[in-house]
């Protein structure tokens, strides 16, 4: 019977947030209030993840018990005509510093502290899967990491990104979208992807600004295992897929013993198996009144799923999200 445990038995738990702003780009927030203020929510790390700009704030901030991921958000933008200032579509792909060998192996020089990248700029039309490919590779040669963001928010098709190679993650909520225009829920686009045998993680984040027109921070973001708080650990711990992602509930421990998934979180009031195969695959193991709750949950697999992965969402309809396991 199939066994696989969702994350490693040793190891700590490290709260942070992949997609932040500041001053440095659009954010109001200066660099060190941003950090106080997620330090204050009880996060560990945070990527500093300006538009086009990369920052990187280690020698300053770093501590031991907090760290900051360098990185960036790169743009290219399509606009309706040259001219006009109405974008019609946009990617922004995260590149976030990667391992010391990843560093090591890079194929271009590695980016500096304030270091602007050139926005590629289109106008009426664009071959937006060509477009998203150049913009991970040239963030993987400067030894990053790259994720795909906010995908409904950039008003993107899905042939214009789910094919593009080397992304390590999909951002499958996005705190500031969901409350700027209910743009933020990307799990559709990241299901679609994993039918396809594409093995991408999901991650939560924040995209905060913190402009003071709504919430947008502290509101969504992963939780890695990790043997320590340094830069390789949590970024090996990423690449791994030993997290969750989270808007709320708490997920403690999950898998599939003697063929039947299972799951541990915090009280919520129902979780979702959902399994890639046929239709009505996984299913769902619901309270029967909302203000139950339930803090496992099992499902006892057929056998045939290509992949499985679970979220458990409370009665306010926040969500925590393992990533998905492979079964075939």
């Amino acid at each position: 019977m199939l066994n696989y445990e969702g994350f490693t038995k040793e190891g700590n738990w490290y709260k942070g947030n992949l997609h932040s702003h500041t001053t440095n780009s659009d954010g109001m927030l200066r660099p060190e209030e941003a950090v106080e203020l997620f330090k204050s929510h009880g996060y560990s790390f945070l990527c500093f993840s300006e538009h086009d700009c990369y920052t990187d704030y280690r020698r300053k901030f770093n501590t031991d018990d907090f760290i900051i991921l360098p990185g960036v958000e790169a743009s290219a933008i399509l606009y309706e005509e040259r001219g006009s200032n109405n974008r019609l579509k946009v990617h922004h792909i995260h590149g976030i510093l990667g391992t010391e060998k990843m560093q090591k192996e890079a194929r271009k020089p590695l980016f500096e502290h304030k270091d602007v990248l050139k926005i590629p700029k289109y106008y009426g039309e664009w071959d937006g899967a060509y477009v998203a490919q150049a913009l991970s590779d040239g963030l993987r040669d400067r030894g990053c990491i790259t994720t795909y963001n906010h995908p409904i928010w950039s008003r993107v098709c899905e042939e214009e990104f789910i094919e593009t190679e080397g992304l390590f993650a999909l951002e499958i909520f996005n705190y500031n979208t969901v409350n700027e225009s209910g743009t933020g829920y990307d799990t559709t686009h990241w299901d679609t992807m994993l039918r396809m045998g594409r093995q991408i993680y999901g991650f939560a984040s924040d995209d905060n600004h913190n402009e003071g027109l709504f919430d947008d921070a502290c509101g969504g973001y992963i939780v890695v295992k990790a043997p320590s708080l340094t830069h390789d650990h949590i970024i090996k711990a990423m690449l791994a897929g030993n997290y969750y992602s989270s808007a709320g509930p708490e997920i403690y421990d999950w898998g599939i013993k003697e063929g039947v998934a299972y799951i541990e979180c915090s009280p919520v009031n129902r979780v979702n198996f959902i399994a890639g195969n046929s239709i009505n695959a996984g299913m769902t193991v619901m309270c029967d009144n909302i203000d139950d709750t339930l803090c496992k949950a099992q499902f006892p697999l057929k056998g045939n799923e290509s992949y499985l992965r679970i979220e458990c969402t409370d009665k306010y309809g926040k969500t925590a999200w393992t990533n998905a396991v492979f079964l075939k």
